[in-house]
């Protein structure tokens, strides 16, 4: 499997860089950074500690894409719908880490499935996608309890909530049949009035070198049901990456989830 790495010096963009190149059957053709980074034109051996690989990084990755069977791509939204259009137009599959994303640019994501296989996931591993099915659940039975979800995360990262709280927000909208975007508060100061029943409340912290926390707490008048997962290294989320990749190479074109990937019925 010919693979290209968007955010190759990142920290997602490293760990899968270490990753395909210890796998046998991954050939890493690419590897690009945004315009003007320092990594720029330097091989992708540097980036991970390994001897000169013969790859340098670049800012287009438009030459590179014609002989790939998949863009792996943690970067930023803008770039992400970039490297959309330029995998639709080749026909190659598009796994999407990035997060970030506002309600227009995810159509946008829908519609470049139309071309090629695009698997698009706030949070691509194995455990939060369970938890996420389960939160579904949750809320539908426990039609009368308050939802509040909470989310850490190391003090680089740049959007709040994460792309998994809002993955499992989404989860908890759907078990109540509610549209997430009317129903979502992300910040409370001063006096609020009492609780919405159908309000989703997001908890936002960030500090130090977290890799990923996240808690969906279901709040009754009697008792409090937590769900929690806590990512201890990067290494779940290549390895959900790396999943998706290979399961996107005999699919029809469209627009999947890992719940695709995992074969999760909702």
């Amino acid at each position: 499997m010919k693979v290209i790495i968007a955010g190759a010096a990142g920290r997602m963009g490293r760990e899968l860089l270490k990753c395909a190149h210890q796998d046998a059957e991954i050939d890493i053709i690419g590897a690009s950074e945004a315009a003007g980074s320092d990594w720029i034109g330097k091989d992708i051996g540097e980036v991970i500690g390994e001897a000169n690989m013969n790859i340098k990084i670049v800012s287009d990755i438009l030459e590179l894409i014609k002989s790939a069977d998949v863009i792996i791509d943690f970067t930023n939204p803008e770039t992400t719908l970039t490297n959309a259009t330029l995998a639709a137009q080749a026909r190659i599959s598009h796994i999407i880490g990035t997060t970030g994303f506002r309600n227009e640019e995810i159509e946008k994501l829908k519609k470049a499935g139309n071309h090629a296989v695009l698997v698009q996931s706030g949070n691509m591993s194995l455990g939060i996608n369970i938890l996420s099915q389960m939160t579904e659940k949750i809320a539908k039975v426990l039609s009368d309890f308050d939802i509040e979800i909470t989310e850490t995360h190391h003090n680089q990262k740049v959007d709040a909530p994460s792309g998994t709280a809002l993955l499992l927000g989404n989860s908890a909208a759907r078990g109540r049949s509610l549209n997430l975007t009317d129903n979502a508060v992300y910040e409370r100061y001063g006096n609020t009035g009492r609780r919405d029943k159908n309000t989703i409340g997001f908890s936002s912290i960030r500090g130090g070198n977290i890799v990923g926390e996240h808690s969906v707490i279901f709040a009754g008048d009697s008792e409090v049901i937590t769900l929690s997962h806590s990512a201890l290294s990067r290494k779940i989320f290549v390895k959900g990456a790396m999943l998706a990749a290979r399961w996107s190479q005999d699919k029809d074109p469209g627009y999947y989830s890992m719940d695709d990937v995992l074969n999760i019925e909702k």
